[in-house]
């Protein structure tokens, strides 16, 4: 899966002061829709209402790794970590993934059983307006979240916007099933719902895994992002190419390194010097808050 960054020049700071609130935000969203699903849970009845029910816990689950990892993350590097902290939110973005599977084979489950043993749904107004309720809440910070992926390219904050986002989907569809059977008696129409839910649950997870997965085992950019550092450097008229082009990620950050290759063989390490500088501050328009390291390939025998 390709990486992501932003164009958007953010401050260290500013990345930092906006991927925290928006896991404070998230997690108190998530603790109020737990709250509500939960009462609306206990009058409806509804396998839906149960399964948005137990994506918000695990929302919540999600959100308080997210709270801690960030915050991790975000501290500066060490002795003992000198590329600094990142991977703590890959970290975070795995162990999410795995949960979020884990519920949605739960509900799985769930959902085949009531299709055989179908129970009917109560108090169904009750139940919309709690969801009509959920939407917005969910709607609104699923909105900020990506805001904050946009300026800070955070995997965790994207992990934790697609729970939401997944959260959005299953509101919907728990309404439509309460509508259902409240008007037409389709009680078949709840464990369907709930078993679309769960699949869709299942392929996000999966897909977030994924990247995550990538990051910590240092997987290369994608194709197309390789090519556009090749296409920056090679337009410097003064280099002849580059080799060895190694790049990975690791949380908001990103490691670029190469070797350059000049056209002028008896080139000074002066002049080698400002060529490469030229050149990392072009990368750095495109790849903003990198960890860039060009080695440069100098004959020093002449």
């Amino acid at each position: 899966m390709a990486h992501t960054h932003t164009h958007i020049h953010t401050s260290h700071e500013e990345k930092g002061r906006l991927m925290r609130l928006a896991s404070l935000f998230s997690l108190i969203v998530g603790i109020s829709l737990v709250a509500l699903k939960a009462v609306a849970w206990s009058l409806t009845d509804s396998l839906s209402m149960m399964s948005s029910l137990v994506d918000s816990m695990l929302d919540v689950m999600a959100s308080s790794i997210n709270f801690v990892a960030i915050r991790y993350a975000l501290q500066p590097p060490d002795e003992q970590h000198r590329f600094g902290h990142g991977k703590a939110e890959d970290l975070s973005a795995f162990a999410q993934s795995t949960f979020i599977c884990g519920s949605g084979i739960f509900l799985i489950i769930e959902g085949l059983k009531r299709i055989f043993l179908p129970e009917p749904i109560h108090n169904s107004t009750f139940g919309i307006t709690v969801m009509l309720i959920s939407m917005f809440a969910t709607l609104s910070l699923v909105t900020y979240q990506r805001y904050v992926v946009l300026k800070t390219s955070s995997s965790s904050i994207s992990a934790d916007a697609m729970h939401y986002y997944v959260d959005f989907i299953s509101n919907f569809g728990v309404i439509v099933a309460l509508i259902l059977n409240s008007t037409l008696g389709w009680t078949i129409a709840d464990p369907i719902i709930a078993l679309i839910i769960a699949g869709y649950i299942i392929y996000g997870a999966v897909a977030m895994g994924k990247k995550a997965f990538n990051n910590l085992m240092d997987r290369e950019f994608s194709d197309d992002e390789r090519q556009t550092i090749e296409t920056i450097v090679n337009k410097n008229q003064q280099i002849k190419g580059l080799h060895d082009l190694r790049t990975r990620q690791s949380g908001i950050y990103s490691f670029i390194q190469f070797h350059l290759e000049f056209v002028d063989e008896n080139i000074t390490l002066k002049q080698a010097h400002k060529i490469s500088d030229s050149i990392e501050g072009e990368l750095k328009k495109k790849f903003p808050h990198s960890d860039i390291l060009i080695h440069q390939d100098i004959n020093f025998d002449n």
